[in-house]
């Protein structure tokens, strides 16, 4: 056995395998000449994986035992693609994998990489995964158009956005990659894998998979969560004629039209847009209804109550009639504030329609008779306008010295014609129909 070692070492050829004459000269390597000697050398195939012993190292290469009275060179280039801390890392006598390039390279050495055993490893692991299903946890590392890159096992693993968790799409904004996915890097991620293909180097991986949550129970789970009055950030979702959807962390809330803004709004597309980002107020929860009401005006200023600091009942102003309704008529008054007079307020004597006396577009003297800053609403009187139950307020305003700012209330009216009255309603039966009224109209 030593012998016919050492024979093959120094490169001597057997008789049998003497070439003929006239016959050319064929190039046989080392493997090839223990073969034919009936030599039984556990020789490094090329693609084969193999755990080696580091046996030494310099700056422009790794020489690594792997059997067979074999050692294996791992170039510099090689060394370059091994991350800094783990090459450091490497001892002499240290074990490691390695995968074989080639069986002999121009100087007769074993080609082996060690980036490549580590590959091959990840690939039997990710396959492994696979077929046992498991979760696999790891951190986004990057992201392209389409979705997110996750590393499993050494291997650079894609998350496609259609296969990203109900909770992080939602928190999805902006219009360029960067925007949607940058702040993403660095969040940990469970996913599990979905499909592995190694000749095409393809690994898609699915954190809705991963996730056992269904959207029905992670709404369950918000709702259990949210309190009435707190204060969130959502994204709108959905617009529709009688509101908007906003999504809180993971569950639908609606904001409805009249919640949108104190001022009237025909449609939610006038203020809002499909992905924008919002603060709302969650004003009510029917956890039976699985149903969530949320508020945007809630958390802006009522600019009524500025526009009324400047009337107080029993008050005299000019109104501009807007509106009749069969229950009465609307006036706009300085500032653009809106009143009602009740049909019960408009004249002494009954009528069936306010039209009967009134006009849109007439401007007309008259009294406040009540505000209710909640409902935002102001009660207005056409018959009170001369009423001697606001005489004092009345003389209180009136200025001698003033000439022509002389104010409303000292202004004389012509007395209506004295009419037969028809039966006064109670005082809590008046206000009930007229709040009837406003809640028609709105």
């Amino acid at each position: 056995m030593e012998q016919n070692d050492a024979l093959v070492g120094q490169g001597a050829m057997p008789e049998s395998n003497t070439p003929a004459e006239g016959t050319t000269p064929t190039h046989t390597n080392m493997e090839t000449l223990l073969k034919e000697e009936g030599l039984t050398l556990d020789f490094p195939q090329p693609g084969e994986v193999r755990t080696g012993v580091i046996a030494s190292i310099s700056p422009t290469q790794l020489l690594v035992s792997i059997g067979a009275k074999s050692e294996g060179v791992i170039s510099r280039r090689e060394l370059e693609q091994i991350p800094a801390a783990e090459r450091e890392a490497m001892q002499v006598g240290a074990e490691i994998p390695v995968f074989v390039l080639a069986s002999e390279d121009a100087n007769g050495n074993i080609v082996l990489s060690y980036t490549r055993a580590l590959e091959q490893k990840g690939w039997e692991e990710v396959e492994r995964i696979l077929e046992s299903d498991e979760i696999y946890v790891s951190k986004i590392e990057g992201y392209n158009k389409g979705g997110l890159i996750v590393p499993v096992h050494g291997l650079r693993g894609f998350v496609p956005a259609s296969q990203i968790g109900m909770l992080r799409r939602m928190a999805v904004t902006g219009e360029t990659p960067e925007q949607r996915w940058g702040k993403m890097i660095g969040d940990p991620i469970n996913v599990r894998v979905i499909e592995v293909d190694r000749n095409r180097r393809r690994l898609i991986l699915s954190e809705r998979a991963a996730s056992s949550e269904t959207r029905q129970s992670l709404k369950e789970r918000v709702i259990e969560e949210l309190k009435e009055g707190e204060i969130r950030t959502g994204r709108v979702t959905s617009l529709a004629d009688f509101g908007a959807f906003v999504n809180i962390n993971g569950a639908d809330g609606l904001v409805h039209l009249s919640e949108i803004s104190w001022e009237r709004v025909q449609h939610p597309s006038e203020v809002l847009e499909v992905g924008q980002e919002v603060t709302v107020k969650i004003i009510n929860i029917d956890r039976e209804k699985k149903r969530i009401g949320l508020s945007l005006r809630a958390l802006a200023e009522d600019p009524w109550t500025k526009k009324i600091e400047k009337f107080k009942v029993g008050q005299l102003v000019e109104g501009v009639i807007t509106r009749l309704t069969k229950f009465g008529a609307f006036a706009r008054l300085e500032g653009g504030v809106e009143g009602l007079i009740h049909i019960s307020e408009i004249g002494e004597t009954r009528i069936e329609h306010p039209k009967e006396r009134l006009h849109e577009g007439e401007v007309v003297t008259l009294r406040i008779i009540r505000i209710d800053p909640e409902q935002r609403r102001i009660g207005l009187s056409l018959r009170k306008v001369d009423s001697g139950a606001y005489k004092d307020l009345d003389l209180a305003g009136f200025d001698l010295g003033k000439g022509e700012d002389t104010p409303l209330a000292a202004i004389p009216l012509e007395e209506a014609p004295k009419r037969k009255r028809t039966p006064k309603k109670k005082a809590s039966e008046k206000k009930a129909s007229e709040e009837e009224d406003f809640e028609e109209e709105a």
